[in-house]
């Protein structure tokens, strides 16, 4: 689990293929910190393993569905990449709850300065935006962000200075991929609700003297 807060911009080193897949190399610094074999990394907002390490650069596994459903089958030597390692319970989540599981491919279909910042409107499918709402989160690339508009075709949101410099959506142009994640909530709430009317009707209790004794009420 994550926070949408990114801890640094990585380097791709190498993106090499495998019969697993593709193995990912990036150079990075601090997220080395504490890191281990086998702990979970987003890279640009994908929940990654990480399966081999040194002093400067990590790499993990890539699995075919992933290449697939994300961006980074897009990637080469020297492409900037979010980074993020899983959150502590004991920190704050300055963001929100982000799983790293992408929901989509967005398409960035504008680009505009507005004050000291870049508000970028995303091309999503119905499938993501279903799950959207204003003044909700999004995360792009691993980065939480705020909706601050939203049809029927694409989100907006506005990257503030700070974000646009220690992130990869402040070279975000339009054309270009991003990962798309939404919120968890929606998810579970829309799960719940869908179980309820397929499951049978309880008929209510009747609450009567027996039923009271029963449970020692009388």
């Amino acid at each position: 689990m994550f926070t949408g807060i990114v801890e640094e911009l990585g380097v791709v080193k190498a993106m090499e293929k495998t019969l697993a897949g593709a193995r990912l190399t990036i150079l990075a610094s601090r997220v080395l910190g504490d890191i281990q074999a086998g702990a979970s990394i987003s890279v640009s907002g994908v929940c990654l393993t990480v399966v081999q390490f040194s002093e400067r650069e990590f790499s993990v596994e890539v699995s075919p569905e992933t290449l697939k459903v994300t961006s980074l089958g897009g990637l080469a030597p020297g492409a900037p990449v979010n980074l993020e390692r899983a959150m502590k319970l004991s920190e704050r989540i300055g963001g929100h709850l982000v799983a790293g599981h992408v929901d989509g491919i967005g398409t960035i279909r504008q680009r505009r300065q507005e004050g000291n910042g870049i508000v970028l409107t995303i091309e999503a499918s119905p499938e993501v935006l279903r799950y959207c709402v204003p003044k909700g989160s999004i995360t792009l690339d691993g980065v939480s962000m705020t909706i601050n508009e939203l049809d029927d075709r694409s989100v907006s949101v506005m990257v503030i200075p700070h974000t646009a410099k220690e992130t990869t959506l402040g070279l975000k142009q339009p054309g270009d991929p991003v990962n798309l994640e939404t919120d968890l909530i929606g998810k579970y709430v829309e799960r719940l609700l869908q179980d309820r009317s397929v499951l049978p009707s309880k008929p209510a209790p009747v609450i009567d003297a027996e039923y009271l004794k029963k449970r020692g009420l009388i």
